[in-house]
């Protein structure tokens, strides 16, 4: 099939079955004619330039239709560019994990958990991610519509519950975008530069994150798997590094093994089990920042040339890259550095200085490694600010057509290269916010940004795998089976049930230690530092519903519009093709049908 016919194909599934005959190949040659849009033979290179700034027009919907086809059928339609690939997919999904979460925070994590409750916290969290982008690839190949992941709250669960999702997840990322460029900066920081520096390195990542935004969805794409290649060298590197340390081979000769685990130090903070409990439940917060990053492969599904094909192997592979970087680098740090080493306080939770990584490479005697990490760190930060300028942008279009943000704030803007242009310009607004660094309140207005993002990926996820249950819920309540998907999560329904109750518990034992802190007593300001997302969630949900007069908890399974969006339209070749598909894995050896359940 040619790409023009399945252009023409896959818009044919963005419409409402009510359109036909002439008027269906006029809306079809109108909308192919702008997403094939290349720069005119005619016109000269200046004029060509200044047109593809040009908007992207689509037809208005049909005013009798309920909201709810509305926003199918509109966020179904979106002239996003389908230019990412397989490869981009699964490195936009790392790069957006792998960042000052890992590099930096973990240090905090070890310091007040040890580094046993480290590795409790992350594993655990990592095993309702699992289920959690296992769901969402599913959602993702048979609707890959604007604003991806964000979408589908609305769809299957309710209006209102989408709408605190996804202002949710906006605020988090509008907050990250600031926070990750302050902490480039402090980073340079390690190599004594003077602080009166601070505004000129914050100018330069601004107009770097912002220039390769702004060439594009496949530039951001290819910028992304460069950023990412070298945070997953930089990791792999320093695995081989610390199992050469723990074992003895390092300059100072001396067999380490687990000395870190014990007396005096030991495996966990705290003199009882209430404290080493309430010590480890703080880790599920700094995980859930660290891990942030993953959904991302939802959200570009809008703009990946072959969803059904790259969707599933970038959710399965994704978790198994980022749980063993994690994971076994996690191990790793608690073996090498003591979580009661002065240097994992820093002077902020971006100071690269107090980064576990560069104190274990430091205090084994390795000279150099550490700049090499702290380079690493700068561009981890760049590739996570990176990340939510091409999220926030993709969402602030999706809320529009959804009808979260007003019609007149044009930030649906999409120019005929696919760039929302308005919503870019939003972010370099809030971008700008980093500019504080120079200023003597910069440590207070990290805080705040950093409470505003802290639970916000907790919610997205619980959000995700809810959508998933109430999908299949609505595919049984109409009739409709699992044989007729591209792709099935392999962690099923129950899965989903299982993130949905994890997470649920760690936000409700988070209101607890945030309300009664480890060592100091209940106080405003360290609750609304750990929960300020929750109230914020809350208030928004329930603002909906008194301003939309609606009062039912879920959408009913027989109203969930399940067809709209799809790419695949003809469900019984589907079928065919499905069963073609596994019969051909069925036949290859062990090992390949292994590969291929579990990446």
């Amino acid at each position: 099939m040619s790409d023009i016919e399945e252009k023409k194909n896959s818009f044919m599934t963005n419409v409402h079955p009510i359109l036909s005959g002439d008027v269906m190949s006029a809306r079809i040659e109108n909308v192919r004619s702008q997403l094939e849009w290349e720069p005119s033979s005619e016109k000269s290179g200046w004029e060509n330039f200044v047109d593809s700034f040009t908007r992207v027009h689509v037809e208005e919907i049909d005013p009798n239709l309920t909201a709810a086809e509305k926003i199918a059928i509109k966020t179904a339609r979106s002239p996003l560019k389908r230019r990412l690939k397989n490869r981009h997919l699964q490195m936009i999904a790392i790069g957006g994990a792998i960042g000052t979460g890992l590099f930096v925070g973990s240090g905090s994590s070890l310091r007040h958990s040890g580094p046993a409750g480290v590795l409790i916290g992350y594993f655990i969290s990592a095993t309702f991610i699992l289920c959690v982008v296992c769901g969402l690839g599913e959602l993702a190949v048979e609707f890959p519509v604007s604003g991806g992941f964000t979408t589908f709250a609305t769809r299957f669960i309710d209006e209102s519950f989408g709408f605190a999702a996804n202002w949710n997840y906006l605020l988090g990322c509008v907050c990250t975008l600031p926070l990750e460029m302050v902490s480039a900066s402090i980073t340079v920081n390690y190599w004594g530069t003077p602080k009166k520096y601070r505004d000129a390195f914050i100018a330069l990542f601004y107009v770097v994150i912002m220039g390769i935004n702004l060439f594009g969805v496949k530039g951001y794409g290819e910028a992304e798997f460069l950023f990412s290649a070298i945070k997953v060298t930089c990791v792999i590197g320093f695995i081989i590094l610390g199992i050469i340390l723990v074992c003895g081979g390092g300059p100072n000769g001396k067999y380490i093994g687990g000395t870190m685990w014990k007396s005096p130090n030991g495996a966990f903070v705290g003199e009882n089990g209430a404290q080493r409990f309430k010590t480890i439940m703080s880790v599920f917060v700094s995980a859930a920042f660290a891990y942030s990053g993953v959904e991302m492969t939802g959200l570009a599904a809008a703009e990946t040339a072959n969803p059904r094909k790259s969707i599933p192997s970038a959710a399965k592979q994704v978790f198994w890259r980022i749980a063993i970087f994690y994971i076994v680098a996690l191990t790793l740090v608690g073996l090498l550095v003591s979580h009661k080493d002065p240097r994992l306080i820093g002077t902020s939770s971006a100071d690269a200085a107090a980064s576990p990584f560069v104190i274990a490479i430091v205090s084994h005697g390795i000279k150099g490694l550490p700049s090499v990490v702290n380079v690493v760190i700068c561009v981890a930060v760049l590739s996570v600010g990176n990340a939510d300028i091409f999220g926030a942008s993709r969402i602030m279009v999706a809320m529009v057509e959804m009808g979260h943000m007003p019609k007149w704030t044009n930030l649906d803007y999409v120019d005929k290269r696919g760039r929302p242009l308005v919503a870019l310009g939003v972010m370099a607004v809030f971008g700008a916010i980093a500019f504080i660094a120079a200023s003597p309140k910069e440590g207070e207005v990290f805080t705040w940004l950093l409470a505003l993002s802290g639970l916000s990926a907790l919610f997205t996820w619980f959000g995700i795998a809810l959508s998933h249950i109430r999908f299949r819920a609505a595919l049984k309540a109409q009739g409709r089976g699992i044989d007729e998907l591209c792709f099935a999560s392999p962690t099923g329904i129950y899965g989903s049930y299982y993130a949905c109750i994890l997470i649920a518990i760690i936000i409700g034992l988070t209101f607890w230690t945030s309300l009664w802190p480890y060592k100091t007593a209940p106080n405003a300001t360290d609750f609304f530092e750990s929960y300020l997302s929750a109230p914020i969630f809350i208030v928004m949900y329930f603002g909906h519903k008194i301003y939309r007069r609606s009062w039912r908890l879920f959408t009913p399974p027989t109203e969930v519009d399940i067809d709209t969006g799809r790419r695949e339209t003809d469900i019984e070749q589907l079928k065919i093709d499905i069963a073609q598909e596994k019969a051909e894995i069925a036949a290859k050896p062990f090992y390949l049908r292994m590969y291929k359940t579990l990446c």
